[in-house]
């Protein structure tokens, strides 16, 4: 029976750690801030900015919400996130995408400065992270699943991990931070040959494909870590992830649940991603 990598027992431990150092940047006269900009009522948007104000506030991080209507102009986007970076007193700022189909996204993102790119959404961030050029902020979900595997004590030097997924979101910032660390890394995807075996070679799996329950017992063997990104409702309407976890249960070493895992450090890593943002104004 595998070991269940739960999120909670990793969010009780980053958010006190970012209390503190919240709590520190106050004693000098700076409140971390977060600003929190959405376009549109989709009920996911929201729920997630419910989530992550909740998860915030509760660290000590202030959060702001500015919601446009769907239809708003790109002008009028541009001008909300020029007021933002020069707001001295916002350290962070959240875009949630993907935007209205009339926005141009490149154009659009890369207005942000990228000192408040606390979702490391900017070319210059995304450049950072493929450089390893510290002072940049990774995309918070990748960085979940680092927080994880360190909370948990999992060595990555010379181990093989395959991540099977290549967005810019998720596939392809975690590969780049699990090649810093000295894993040997496989990016898998939809045209990789014979995927059940190169995932079964692995000693650590990223799941970040987007298809409920898509790596069966066939993917896995004993021994492996298997971090699942996913976030997928199944023909129950139940929520589930990339891994099919019944399966893995009784074949891995170690795994994470959905829910209750990867998307629950999120959040997490996002309000300790603009208290660091906030420290490095000083």
């Amino acid at each position: 029976m595998a070991q269940i990598l739960s999120g909670a027992e990793v969010v009780a431990a980053l958010n006190e750690r970012t209390a503190r150092a919240a709590e520190e940047l106050k004693t000098q006269g700076i409140h971390p801030q977060l600003a929190i900009v959405r376009l549109g009522k989709r009920a996911d948007e929201i729920s997630y900015e419910r989530g992550a104000t909740k998860r915030c506030e509760a660290v000590g991080v202030l959060v702001k919400s500015f919601a446009l209507p769907e239809e708003a102009t790109q002008d009028e986007l541009f001008a909300l996130i020029h007021e933002l970076n020069a707001d001295a007193t916002v350290h962070g700022v959240l875009l949630l995408r993907p935007l209205p189909a009339h926005l141009d996204d490149d154009v659009v993102r890369n207005a942000l400065d990228a000192n408040k790119d606390i979702d490391g959404i900017t070319d210059k961030t995304s450049a950072a992270v493929f450089t390893s050029r510290k002072g940049s902020f990774v995309p918070c979900t990748p960085h979940a699943c680092m927080e994880i595997l360190d909370h948990f004590g999992i060595k990555l030097a010379g181990k093989r991990a395959v991540v099977v997924g290549r967005s810019l979101v998720v596939g392809k910032p975690v590969a780049l931070m699990l090649l810093d660390r000295n894993a040997t890394v496989t990016l898998a995807h939809s045209h990789t040959v014979d995927l059940p075996a190169v995932v079964r070679d692995a000693d650590i799996v990223i799941a970040c494909v987007g298809q409920a329950k898509m790596l069966g017992a066939e993917y896995l063997r004993a021994g492996q870590t298997v971090i699942d990104v996913g976030i997928n409702v199944d023909e129950t309407g139940a929520l589930v992830g990339d891994v099919d976890f019944e399966a893995a249960l009784e074949v891995v070493e170690a795994l994470t649940p959905v829910p209750g895992g990867v998307g629950t450090v999120t959040t997490s890593v996002l309000a300790k991603h603009v208290v660091q943002a906030a420290e490095r104004t000083q």
